[in-house]
């Protein structure tokens, strides 16, 4: 899909603002998890996407 280049983009914004409020909540182990996580999902979405570029 030509919009795909957005995907990651997209998780890594939704996993900055979980992590946000995981931090609010005092919880920082739960918000460098959910960054980490959105990190690895977002590098995937990305890799595939250059994959199916080509």
């Amino acid at each position: 899909m030509a919009d795909d280049y957005q995907r990651p983009y997209t998780i890594m914004f939704n996993g900055v603002a979980d992590a946000l409020t995981a931090l609010d909540r005092g919880d920082c182990v739960l918000a460098r998890a959910i960054l980490v996580q959105a990190q690895r999902k977002a590098e995937e979405a990305y890799i595939s996407w250059t994959e199916d570029s080509e």
